[in-house]
């Protein structure tokens, strides 16, 4: 944490530099002590201040400065920083301005000139003061501030983003709060389109992109080296326990992630049904332990960042980056899980993320506070949706495509749902329509059996229908199902006691092997996986075991020299 600011003001650079060397004698250990040579080089401080959200202590200000007396200083920066202790430096002859500033300005003291010896004159009277200024601080936030409209997209996808990241931020609604427009306007960003995000150093990113804003933050953008032992695509519970067990068995090992640790796992509210954990634990919670984990034995991880093609050449495998990178290694493990179905009616892509929102959307839980919203799905996710919104919301209505939850969602969530005394289900229904033009206003919902469409008020919409792989990039690649599933083991396409097409090794392929060698899928990518952590846990493990087995093998060639940058 930084120190609090003391600011000396005074425009004789003599007199600046005895009362600057002082307060750094016997305040430096404790307080930032800066200074100022006049009025207006003290408010462009404030503003600097302001930005990187810095606390501000005391003001010590010289009355007779030419351009902005002291009381005219104190005044404007008790717009910025009121709590602030005020304290004035005067000759003989300005004892009734200070006086005066007492009521003008609230001034705390007024020192006369000369303040020789500061251990009798000085330092008694500001430690008094400071010890005052103390017992009423509050620390302030030193994270990444966010200033937006409530219901943009732009703004719940960088809001998204770093919350999954796990990194602290505070959000400013531009439009109920007076410090967003203040911050705005001392960034020179008045006429910059929305978000803004404000970084602890005093930078200001307007509508950055997530890639920009990762490696603003601190993130890890970039591979270290362009070969490994193994790689491991996706960081959801099946990836993360991959990267555990194969960099703690001493294989060099990088996890490629393209939105944030934990997967579609790490949207979720409450995961009670994890062996352990008898209370449950968030989805955030459970990714942020992995990433913990893992980083511990010295595994790296590259956020966000997404794989887009995938060759072989000579027993190496090697990822082209979204960034135009490549990386290699000997052995590869698939963990990209799946994606949440989007909504296919009108309105829906139009709204998504300013009113409709895939997954838990943690994010925007406090901003429906006291409102009504809707939950779509029969799944677990859904469920546990339902009940975290509940704590917020005034009422969630889940709206259930079949006849009931018991098809789908298991029991105990289902007892808890019906418990909840501002959850309501609705069975046989559907979305039909979103209306809105900037915001979510409200939906259409469709009654299967009758046929009728209700029209409803609605500010925000939490959609769990289902999800898709994510294998776009390896078609071609691997042998994937109809629905784009990774085929592996004994479920790849081959005829009895003929080894896969293009399969290159005296072998048969092992159990999460894929159809090329040393490739490896795990956890919900993999076609017919029983779409719970604690298998895409076991499975992520077991591929370790598999990929040390891999590389037992015949030395593959030396290593490829990958071909430029793009």
């Amino acid at each position: 944490m930084e120190k609090p600011v003391i600011l000396a003001v005074d425009d004789e650079p003599a007199v600046l530099a005895a009362v600057t060397r002082d307060l750094r004698r016997h305040f430096g250990s404790d307080y930032d002590v800066q200074r100022a040579g006049s009025g207006a080089e003290a408010l462009e401080l404030l503003g600097e201040f302001k930005l990187a959200n810095r606390a501000v202590a005391l003001f010590l200000a010289d009355q007779r400065m030419p351009e902005m007396t002291g009381v005219a200083f104190l005044a404007r920066a008790m717009e910025q920083f009121p709590d602030a202790k005020r304290v004035l430096l005067t000759a003989y002859a300005d004892t009734d301005a200070a006086i005066r500033a007492i009521n003008e300005v609230k001034l705390d003291h007024y020192l006369m000139k000369p303040w020789h010896p500061p251990e009798d004159m000085l330092y008694p009277v500001l430690d008094d003061l400071l010890d005052d200024w103390r017992a009423g601080y509050q620390p302030v936030f030193e994270g990444v501030r966010i200033i937006g409209h409530r219901w943009s997209a732009d703004g719940h996808r960088v809001r998204e983003f770093l919350a999954r990241n796990l990194i602290p931020y505070r959000w400013l609604d531009i439009e109920t709060d007076p410090e967003a427009q203040e911050l705005r306007e001392l960034a020179g960003a008045a006429a910059e389109p929305l978000p803004l995000v404000l970084l602890p150093d005093g930078t200001a990113m307007s509508r950055p992109t997530v890639p920009a804003l990762a490696e603003k933050v601190g993130l890890h953008t970039h591979a270290v080296a362009d070969t490994y032992d193994l790689i491991v695509v996706g960081t959801g519970p099946a990836g993360l326990a991959s990267a555990v067990y194969g960099a703690s068995e001493g294989l060099r090992t990088l996890l490629i992630e393209r939105e944030a640790p934990g997967g579609q796992a790490g949207t979720s509210s409450r995961i009670e049904n994890y062996l352990g954990f008898p209370v449950g634990l968030s989805g955030a919670d459970l990714a942020r332990r992995g990433v913990a984990q893992a980083r511990r034995f010295g595994a790296e991880i590259l956020t966000p960042m997404e794989a887009m093609t995938l060759d072989t050449q000579d027993g190496y495998h090697i990822l082209t980056l979204s960034d135009g990178s490549r990386v290699a290694a000997q052995a590869l493990i698939v963990a990209t899980g799946v994606s949440y179905r989007l909504l296919d009616v009108p309105g829906a892509d139009r709204l998504s993320g300013a009113g409709l929102f895939y997954g838990a959307a943690q994010t925007e839980a406090l901003g429906v506070k006291g409102q009504a919203v809707f939950v779509v799905g029969a799944g677990n996710s859904a469920g546990q949706a339902a009940l975290h919104l509940a704590r917020y919301a005034s009422s969630v209505t889940l709206l259930v495509r079949g006849k009931s939850l018991a098809e789908s969602m298991s029991k105990y969530l289902i007892e808890r749902i019906e418990e909840a005394d501002n959850i309501t289900v609705r069975t046989g229904v559907s979305i039909a329509e979103l209306y809105g033009e900037e915001s979510l206003e409200a939906v259409s919902i469709k009654d299967a059996a009758s046929g009728k469409v209700e029209r409803v008020p609605a500010r925000a919409v939490f959609v769990f229908i289902g999800a898709s792989p994510r294998t776009d990039w390896l078609k071609n690649r691997l042998q994937l199902d109809a629905q784009g599933y990774i085929l592996s083991g004994p479920d790849l396409e081959h005829q009895p006691n003929r080894r896969p097409t293009g399969w290159d090794v005296e072998r048969e392929p092992y159990w999460l092997e894929t159809s090329v060698p040393g490739v490896f899928v795990a956890g919900d990518v993999r076609r017919q996986s029983t779409k719970r952590i604690a298998s895409a846990v076991g499975e992520g493990a077991m591929a370790v075991a598999f990929v040390h087995q891999h590389l037992k093998g015949p030395a593959p060639a030396p290593r490829p020299v990958l071909p430029p940058e793009k």
